[in-house]
């Protein structure tokens, strides 16, 4: 039975830990998590996953080593558990904009190293992961796949669309986050109280979602089933369009690749 260590569990290490746990994929003895403030992974602990603050016992201990650490705290973490790892253990980064080629001089040579980036959905299942490594095993990729997969979709990807990746599947999550919250004010402001706007808007979200995935059709496609000649829809489309919502959204993304 193999065991996964998520080394700096913070808000997507646990995420990553909830879902595996709602979908069965490891059961809770499988899991260490460690962080330096271990209250904050209490309900962890209380569901059975083994709860640390001693980065080397975790690693030692596990098969799989998750680091989800900050990207600046990536080198010096990797230098004090440099001995802890073999070659017998799994590596995968989810630490933003930090290269193969860096983790692979941090860490013993010969070691397989991967990069993953999910996103915070992961906790209810509905993640989208993306994967890159520095090797070709089939073998080695589905093993990282099977820790991924409980928690939504992934993908396998080049590495250098790793930062692309970040922003649109990870920061994506907030910029849909604030769409929602808009929609949700402005559904206020024409009458409705909050629940029942944030009803009406999350629900219609996820349709829309669900069109483009069940129905594979590109949104253009889907948004013209819903605008008819002078009607109230393409009224307001075009209003948004006016007020630059697509080029502040497109602006949005491109700031956020740069910033990385």
């Amino acid at each position: 039975m193999k065991k996964i260590a998520v080394i700096g569990a913070g808000n997507l290490g646990i995420s990553i830990i909830e879902g595996l746990l709602k979908n069965n994929a490891f059961e809770a003895k499988q899991i260490i998590a460690t962080r330096n403030n271990l209250a904050q992974l209490e309900h962890l602990g209380k569901q059975g996953v083994t709860l640390t603050n001693d980065n080397h016992a975790a690693v030692s201990e596990a098969d799989y080593v998750l680091l989800c650490v900050k990207p600046y705290k990536v080198e010096e973490v990797l230098t004090q558990l440099k001995n802890d790892f073999n070659t017998d253990k799994l590596v995968i980064s989810v630490a933003t904009g930090i290269s193969l080629e860096t983790y692979q001089k941090l860490l013993p040579e010969n070691m397989s190293i991967f990069r993953a980036m999910p996103n915070t959905a992961a906790s209810v299942e509905e993640s989208i992961t993306c994967i890159c490594g520095n090797t070709s095993s089939q073998t080695l990729v589905n093993e990282v796949k099977t820790i991924f997969n409980p928690i939504g979709e992934t993908v396998v990807i080049n590495e250098e669309l790793m930062n692309a990746a970040t922003v649109v599947g990870a920061c994506g999550i907030a910029y849909v986050l604030r769409f929602i919250r808009a929609m949700i004010q402005g559904g206020i402001e024409i009458g409705f109280d909050a629940q029942t706007a944030s009803k009406i808007v999350t629900q219609t979200v996820k349709g829309a979602a669900e069109l483009l995935i069940v129905n594979g059709l590109h949104p253009e496609q889907e948004i013209d089933k819903v605008t008819t000649p002078k009607g109230c829809t393409i009224a307001g489309l075009n209003e948004m369009e006016h007020q630059g919502f697509s080029s502040a959204l497109i602006k949005g993304i491109k700031t956020s690749f740069e910033k990385i």
